[in-house]
């Protein structure tokens, strides 16, 4: 059976990408913030993820105004670094594992989820940046990826309760598929940040550190009932990324464990957030239809 072992938050700043590709991570701007990382990437390389299912955001590379899917999980095969206006990234290709990926979707689906399939897409700094995080620079990544894009770049965003709804879906999903695969589902983006009007610049370390607490303290009700408006007001138009983190965290079950943390600002004009989390208890609540809650409905075609 495939579990879910830990979950990885992550902002996923463009400029980090830019940092590692050029060579800067030493650079005294830099090196804070790529420091705070050295544990986890000792973590991962014992840990050894067969699979992670990255949540993210597309920046205009796989989706612009003409689709505005508000969840996608790519079931392709390898996915391409995108081109975002300077040439692709320096990276390996993301490869995915369509197996556990069509199984998750159908498992969505009779969850009650409605999901867009992706088969064929590139992929940004959303998804490559917190790989390079974790991994750094290898010749090619570690483990099989599963992108999982959320829309929360156009009005409306998914609310914090659905992101969190959404993930305990996954985690129904990710046990009910029968191979024994080792399995992370990171939620990246944000923390505090706004690329433009007369906020731009606007970061709030205040709430950002309350937002990790809130995720350290398994506080799920308080995380979930954060209103679309409080991310706006206090953490500027772009904050409100770290939805995508509580896709992660409701994955996770009741309560989890803080591994690791780690803050930084300023990161070009943006505020890093990392959480490193294990299950302690990964209790999930039952899906709403019985299709959802039947092993025969979401077990494997043969």
């Amino acid at each position: 059976m495939a579990r879910i072992t830990a979950g990885v938050a992550t902002s996923h700043v463009p400029a980090i990408g830019a940092a590692m590709d050029l060579k800067k991570t030493a650079e005294p701007y830099w090196q804070p913030l790529f420091a705070g990382y050295d544990w986890s990437r000792q973590w991962i390389a014992q840990e050894k993820p067969d699979v992670v299912i990255l949540v993210y955001n597309d920046h205009a590379s796989a989706f612009d105004m003409k689709i505005i899917p508000t969840f996608a999980i790519g079931c392709g095969e390898r996915y391409k670094p995108a081109d975002e206006g300077w040439g692709p990234r320096p990276v390996p290709d993301v490869i995915g594992e369509p197996d556990l990926a069509w199984h998750i979707a159908q498992s969505l689906i009779l969850d009650e989820f409605d999901m867009t399939i992706i088969n064929e897409m590139d992929v940004d700094h959303g998804l490559t940046v917190p790989l390079s995080l974790m991994y750094g620079q290898p010749e090619a990544w570690p483990c099989k990826v599963i992108p999982l894009a959320v829309n929360v770049v156009t009005y409306p965003p998914p609310s914090g309760n659905r992101c969190w709804r959404l993930g305990e879906a996954i985690a129904r999903a990710v046990e009910s598929f029968p191979q024994d695969l080792n399995v992370q589902i990171w939620g990246t983006g944000g923390m505090s940040h706004q690329l433009q009007g007369p906020r731009a610049g606007l970061i709030n370390a205040e709430w950002d550190n309350r937002f990790l607490d809130l995720m350290s303290q398994n506080d799920g009700e308080a995380l979930r009932a954060i209103p679309h408006i409080e991310y706006l007001r206090e953490t500027g138009s772009e904050g409100i990324e770290m939805v995508m983190w509580l896709i992660m965290r409701g994955a996770l079950g009741t309560r989890t464990r803080a591994l690791h943390r780690h803050y930084h600002v300023p990161v070009s004009n943006t505020a890093l957030g990392h959480l490193v989390l294990e299950p302690v208890d990964g209790t999930i609540p039952p899906g709403p239809t019985p299709a959802g809650n039947d092993a025969t409905a979401q077990a494997p075609i043969a």
